[in-house]
């Protein structure tokens, strides 16, 4: 199986830490160079060293904000404009604040819609022409379960997610044409600060201790743990390979098998 990404460069969102460190440290163990992209430069500084590197391996980082959208167009397109490559694109960022739906302010959905849609399309729009020049390329989305299982106590999550997949099916039947694939993984709950500031939530509002919460969490898993972030990147970095040109508009679940449905 061929799964070998030396000469690729792989741009990885919200990589200074959680799931889009874990995939940027995978496709790099494959032979990418990675270009990381957060809002902490220093903790971009760490990463960047972190991350294996073989001959030919050339790392980057870029600093932007995902609530700032014009600013990161503008520094992905000079970036791009100077690396003139981008052959794998995995978009990832922190999900909304919790809250039930019907009580979350509209200033809320709109925040998480320019966070996760809108900044994907600026970033899909600025590697497209890189990868239709090269007859290929890979566009993953780090989305959520809630896609096809709405999660309780996530309103604006739920709905953005939605939102974010659908573009997703879209894309991968717009861009087939070009060799690209694009698909989303769906990550159940996966041990970051993201899972344990909503385990931290559910207690309080509960009246149960964090380790209560936690525990009911994992009973509802099968495999009855959280995910660990590198199970994550692990399932991005095959469908970033050769070995998965064949896979494309997929909603890809990695919840220890978790959901009731497909």
């Amino acid at each position: 199986m061929n799964i070998d990404l030396k000469g690729k460069r792989a741009i990885v969102c919200g990589a200074s830490q959680g799931i889009g460190k874990a995939c940027a440290m995978e496709l790099a163990s494959l032979g990418a160079s990675i270009t990381l992209i957060a809002r902490h430069e220093e903790k971009l500084k760490e990463v960047q060293a972190q991350l294996p590197k073989d001959s030919g391996q050339q790392h980057h980082y870029v600093c932007a904000d995902f609530n700032q959208p014009e600013y990161l167009k503008a520094v992905i397109t000079e970036y791009l404009s100077n690396t003139q490559q981008a052959d794998i694109l995995v978009n990832n960022t922190g999900g909304p604040p919790a809250g039930q739906a019907y009580e979350a302010e509209v200033s809320a959905f709109v925040k998480g819609f320019q966070m996760h849609l809108v900044c994907n399309q600026i970033l899909v729009q600025a590697v497209l022409p890189y990868m239709q020049s090269a007859g290929s390329g890979r566009i993953i989305n780090i989305i959520s379960t809630s896609v096809k299982e709405p999660i309780p106590g996530l309103g604006v999550s739920n709905t953005i997610r939605g939102a974010v997949a659908n573009w997703s099916k879209t894309l991968s039947k717009e861009l087939g044409k070009f060799g690209i694939t694009v698909n989303n993984i769906l990550p159940g709950s996966t041990n970051t600060q993201r899972i344990w500031d909503l385990v931290k939530n559910r207690a309080q509002k509960q009246g149960k201790s964090e380790e209560e919460v936690a525990a009911m969490m994992k009973s509802e898993i099968p495999a009855g743990r959280f995910a660990e972030p590198e199970e994550l990147g692990a399932a991005v970095a095959f469908l970033a390979s050769p070995a998965a040109a064949y896979i494309s508009g997929v909603n890809l679940p990695v919840d220890g098998g978790r959901m009731s449905g497909g």
